[in-house]
């Protein structure tokens, strides 16, 4: 099969899996290109949108439509517990679960020719390529072709939602600001690992009291088990 024909069969794949045919084939192209992060440095050709600025639009194009989708199931809700259920809708960890639910991880993974053969995407390059999904969609098929996706991928994530609590870091900043103590300060210790499988630890300290480390696959989940980590010591809340 040529390039060509093997773009074009990743592509219809991907339309497939979004529910969304592209006028604009180009978006999704661009969006998916976030694949030879894999193994290299991501291109993009002259003139195009960059995955990275894909990432940043769907990011806030994901936020507001996740967002209307909570003032319309919890009509109820003050605005402290809504963003905290924001924030659970939004992480990393959800946007790389859906990523994989949708079959997006093989579509990079195929598209990546520089990649190892058992080089996976990690689940952070996962969540980047979902939100560039999402601000092509948004850009090809305006609100509604992503809010169409966002509406089925995340409907049972949001009937499921169980009531918001508390972000490790955020608790520990809480704890700290209670007592008039410093914030607590994250210092990266380590970033080991290949590109294809990064491994990060954050130390997180306040000051005179105590600290402890936490790893994980990007700096924001080493930094929110590191906090965990250091509340459960100070505290006895589960890690």
């Amino acid at each position: 099969m040529t390039r060509g024909g093997r773009r074009a069969d990743l592509r219809t794949a991907a339309e497939t899996a979004l529910g969304h045919r592209f006028a604009m084939p180009a978006l999704l192209d661009d969006a998916l290109a976030h694949a030879v992060r894999i193994g290299g440095r991501a291109r993009t050709a002259a003139g195009r949108v960059s995955h990275e600025r894909l990432e940043f639009l769907g990011d806030r194009v994901l936020g507001l439509l996740i967002a209307e989708a909570l003032l319309e199931r919890f009509p109820g809700e003050p605005e402290g517990s809504l963003n905290l259920r924001l924030v659970g809708l939004v992480r990393a960890e959800t946007l790389a679960e859906i990523a994989q639910e949708i079959g997006l991880g093989a579509l990079l993974q195929a598209r990546s020719a520089d990649a190892p053969a058992d080089a996976a995407p990690t689940p952070t390059i996962l969540a980047d390529a979902l939100e560039a999904v999402v601000a092509a969609l948004y850009l090809d098929g305006g609100l509604d072709a992503a809010r169409r996706f966002v509406t089925e991928h995340w409907r049972s994530r949001l009937a499921d939602s169980p009531p918001p609590r508390r972000d490790a870091k955020t608790a520990l900043q809480e704890w700290a600001q209670a007592r008039a103590l410093p914030l607590p300060s994250y210092r990266l210790v380590a970033a080991t690992g290949p590109d294809h499988a990064p491994e990060f630890a954050v130390e997180v300290s306040l000051p005179g009291i105590g600290q402890a480390t936490g790893h994980g696959t990007s700096k924001r989940t080493a930094e929110q088990r590191a906090a965990a980590a250091l509340l459960h010591r100070l505290t006895g809340e589960p890690a």
